[in-house]
């Protein structure tokens, strides 16, 4: 892992971003905590896609059981925020389990349908009982992380850095190897006596525990729970164009591309909606001209990542 040139890149710039605080101001700072968990949900996603070889198009349905679930225990029961992002997280994994594992039966896009098709019955759920999860208004949070920015940025970048070093040191070790043949050739893999499903399932459960803690902290962060913050399918869409534009089987590649997405969106925010349009057509072209993403591009002549 040492040797790993993506993260001899990626030490500098952690480096840099630890010092940021003492140079910038607020609305820079909140701009990159977003910027920061954005990134958790993304490498989380590349380690499923990535790696196990399943894509997932419904990315928001982990993030937002995690998010839910800590945001009713918070608001019903005035539950302190540790206990909420545990058993959030908690509520993620299962959530992910009794998707994955009836999914993970299914071959082709058919598991891409399946994980797309639980978003859009979550967002139902939570537009349906309004009275209960606020529906499309969201729901107000009694607690919050911090009322300090600096404090709030440097909670989401420490739970990056954390993140991003268990994920990355996981997707080198052997465990990360067989996810890797599994997703290349799953034939080939169960024919050397590897459980694919096993391995599957379990980088399912590590994505939902990542994903379903990320959305806990960030509705904490805003003070709200809403569907158009952490299950709608636009969150979903740039939490993986992110991924894809970083650099596939990269990890910290993800976790670049979800903080460049977010800041090109605020930068662009002057001309409107066009910035949509802008940003979705940078990222057209370098998926189709690059797709090894901006960190697979600069590793790509560098021998071993």
């Amino acid at each position: 892992m040492l040797q790993s040139r993506s993260l001899r890149f990626a030490l500098p710039v952690l480096l840099a971003m630890a010092l940021l605080p003492l140079g910038v101001g607020g609305y820079i700072l909140g701009l990159l905590t977003i910027g920061c968990y954005y990134a958790v949900f993304a490498m989380s996603w590349d380690l499923l896609f990535g790696f196990a070889g399943e894509v997932n198009f419904g990315p928001t349905f982990l993030i937002g059981v995690g998010a839910y679930t800590a945001a009713l225990l918070n608001h019903y029961w005035l539950w302190p925020i540790p206990a909420c992002l545990a058993v959030g997280s908690l509520a993620a994994v299962i959530g992910g389990l009794v998707l994955a594992v009836p999914a993970l039966r299914l071959t082709g896009p058919y598991f891409g349908l399946v994980t797309l098709v639980a978003v859009l019955m979550l967002q139902n759920l939570l537009v349906l009982f309004a009275g209960i999860t606020g529906g499309e208004i969201g729901l107000d949070l009694p607690d919050v992380l911090s009322i300090d920015e600096t404090t709030n940025y440097y909670y989401a970048f420490g739970f990056m850095t954390v993140t991003g070093a268990i994920l990355f040191g996981l997707s080198r070790s052997p465990v990360g190897l067989i996810l890797q043949a599994s997703g290349q050739d799953a034939v080939e893999a169960a024919a050397l006596g590897f459980n694919v499903t096993k391995h599957k399932i379990a980088a399912f459960c590590i994505s939902a525990f990542f994903s379903g803690l990320a959305g806990g902290m960030l509705v904490f962060y805003f003070s709200t729970a809403s569907v158009g913050t952490v299950v709608d399918i636009a969150v979903g869409v740039n939490v993986i164009i992110a991924a894809v534009l970083g650099g596939r089987r990269t990890i910290i590649g993800a976790a670049v591309g979800a903080i460049f997405l977010v800041a090109a969106g605020e930068l662009l925010r002057p001309i409107g909606q066009l910035a949509t349009f802008v940003v979705s057509a940078f990222a057209l072209v370098v998926i189709l001209f690059f797709p090894g993403g901006f960190l697979g591009r600069l590793l790509q002549d560098g021998g071993r990542e």
